[in-house]
C-alpha cells in the first residue's frame, strides 16, 4: 500500500483528500508535453496507474512470476496466493458475498461476450427482446446485434432524454413477457450520465428477466453494491480503476454461473480429460482457460485497494466539485455545446467547440499539454441521437484539480482564437 495515500475510509472526507499527495503517487502525471506540464483528462479511456500498482508489477516479475494453480515449489503457491486473493478483494469492492462468483476475463468486452455466448444465446428464441440502452459503449451493443442475428432475438433501444439523462418512463414500458435479457451501462462514458440500475434491476426482474451492469467507468466514480441491487452479472476493466491493462472481471450470481457453458477450453479450465470425455473444474475456473494474466490480475487488487486506502466517498465528492467547476467556466465560453448534463452524472465533460471539429480540438490541446478524447467514444449511436460525429471530451479522476480545469479552458480560448 502507497504511504502517501495510507488513509482509512472511516476517516477520509471531502477535505481530508490531500490532491498533492495524490498525484505525487502517480509517476506519468509529473511530465511536460510540448514544453507545457502535462493535464491528463482522459481517464475514461485509462486512468494513469499509481506507484503502489507499479511497484506490485514490478515485485511480482522480480520475486513471484511463475505460472498458477500447477506447480508446488514456493515461487508457484506464492504467485497463486497472490492470484487468488484478487478475488477477494473485487468480492468485497463490489458487495458480492462469495469471491468463487468473480471470473477473471480481459476486461469488460470479454465479460460481456462471456455472458452473451455463454449465458443468454443458449435461452432466447426467435422473437425474444434484448433491452439495452442508448447510451451504451459499443461492447455492450455489438454482441446484442451479433446474438440477435444468430437466434432471431429482437434488440430493443432504451431512449435518452435531451439533456442525457435516461428517459425512464419510455425505458420501463420496454418490458414485457418477451424480455429475455437486460444489458445497461452504469456510468456512461460519452455523458457521464449515471443509470438508475437498482429500478432497472427491479424492473427486468419484475418480468423474470436477468440483467448484466456494464460497470466499466463506475468502478473509479460511483458506490457498487451488486448483492444489494440484486444484479445478475456486473462486468468492469481494471485499466479504469487504477489498474493494469488486460484484465478486468465478471460477477455473477453462482446459480447463472452454474448453468454456463464454457466460453474458451483449454487448460486449467478442466478436471479431468480423456478420450472417452472430458470433465470441467469448478466455478469460476471453468471459464478461465490457459494461462491467464497474473501479474495484471494481482496488480487489480494492488489498485482496488489503493482506491480504498483514500475513501471511495471522498474520492467521488472531490471529482464531483472538479467537474462543477469545469461546468462553471463552461458557461463562459459562449461557443461551446455540452452533451450531457443529466442531473446524476460522474466525471465526464463532452462537449464540442462551435463547428472545429473534435480532432481540431484535441490536437491543439495536446499542443498545451492538456490530454483529451476526440472522437465517438465508441458510442457512435449516441452521437447520431445527439447529432454530432464526435465530442472532445475531458474527464476526471481523483488526480485532477481546479488548475487543470483553468488549464483545458485557457487551452480552448487558444483554439477559438485560430479558428476565429
Amino acid at each position: 500500500m502507497s504511504e502517501a495515500v495510507a488513509q482509512s475510509d472511516s476517516t477520509n472526507s471531502v477535505n481530508a483528500l490531500d490532491i498533492n499527495r495524490i498525484r505525487a503517487a502517480f509517476p506519468a502525471l509529473h511530465q511536460d508535453v510540448h514544453g507545457k506540464p502535462l493535464v491528463y483528462l482522459d481517464n475514461a479511456a485509462t486512468t494513469q496507474k499509481p506507484d503502489a500498482v507499479i511497484s506490485c508489477l514490478k515485485s511480482y516479475y522480480e520475486q513471484d512470476n511463475s505460472n498458477v494453480h500447477r506447480g508446488i515449489h514456493t515461487l508457484s503457491e506464492r504467485a497463486t496466493e497472490s492470484y487468488e486473493n484478487t478475488r477477494n478483494v473485487i468480492a468485497r469492492y463490489v458487495g458480492a458475498d462469495d469471491p468463487r462468483r468473480v471470473v477473471f476475463t480481459r476486461g469488460t468486452t470479454e465479460a460481456i461476450n462471456l455472458v452473451a455466448y455463454s449465458f443468454v444465446e443458449p435461452r432466447v428464441s426467435e422473437g425474444d427482446e434484448i433491452i439495452v440502452s442508448e447510451m451504451e459503449h459499443h461492447s455492450n451493443i455489438v454482441p446484442w446485434q451479433l446474438l440477435a442475428e444468430r437466434t432471431g432475438a429482437v434488440l430493443r433501444v432504451a431512449p435518452v432524454k435531451d439533456d442525457g439523462s435516461p428517459d425512464l418512463e419510455a425505458t420501463l414500458q420496454l418490458f414485457n413477457e418477451k424480455t429475455s435479457f437486460v444489458s445497461v451501462v452504469y456510468v456512461s462514458n460519452s455523458l457521464g450520465t449515471i443509470n438508475p440500475v437498482r429500478q432497472l434491476i427491479d424492473a427486468a426482474h419484475a418480468v423474470n428477466a436477468p440483467i448484466l451492469v456494464d460497470g466499466a467507468q463506475a468502478m473509479a466514480h460511483a458506490p457498487i453494491a451488486v448483492d444489494e441491487w440484486g444484479a445478475d452479472f456486473f462486468a468492469f476493466s481494471g485499466h479504469k480503476v487504477y489498474g493494469p491493462t488486460g484484465i478486468g472481471a465478471l460477477v455473477g450470481r453462482m446459480e447463472h454461473l452454474e448453468a454456463m457453458r464454457p466460453y474458451q477450453s483449454g487448460g486449467d479450465m478442466i478436471r479431468r480429460v480423456s478420450f472417452s470425455g472430458t470433465e470441467l473444474n469448478d466455478i469460476p475456473y471453468r471459464f478461465e482457460a490457459g494461462t491467464p494474466n497474473i501479474a495484471g490480475t494481482v496488480g487489480l487488487a494492488s489498485a482496488l485497494e489503493f482506491v480504498e486506502s483514500i475513501g471511495r466517498e471522498a474520492i467521488a465528492a472531490h471529482e464531483s466539485a472538479v467537474l462543477d467547476y469545469a461546468f462553471d467556466l463552461a458557461s463562459n465560453l459562449s461557443s461551446i455545446r455540452i452533451l450531457g448534463r443529466a442531473p446524476e452524472r460522474a466525471a465526464v465533460l463532452s462537449f464540442v467547440l462551435g463547428d472545429i471539429h473534435a480532432h481540431d480540438v484535441g490536437t491543439i490541446l495536446d499542443t498545451e499539454g492538456v490530454a483529451v478524447r476526440a472522437g465517438h467514444h465508441c458510442t457512435m449511436p449516441i452521437m447520431e441521437r445527439f447529432g454530432v460525429p464526435a465530442t472532445a471530451r475531458a474527464s476526471i479522476a481523483m488526480y485532477n484539480t481546479r488548475e487543470e480545469m483553468d488549464a483545458l479552458f485557457a487551452a480552448l480560448a487558444k483554439v477559438e482564437d485560430i479558428f476565429r
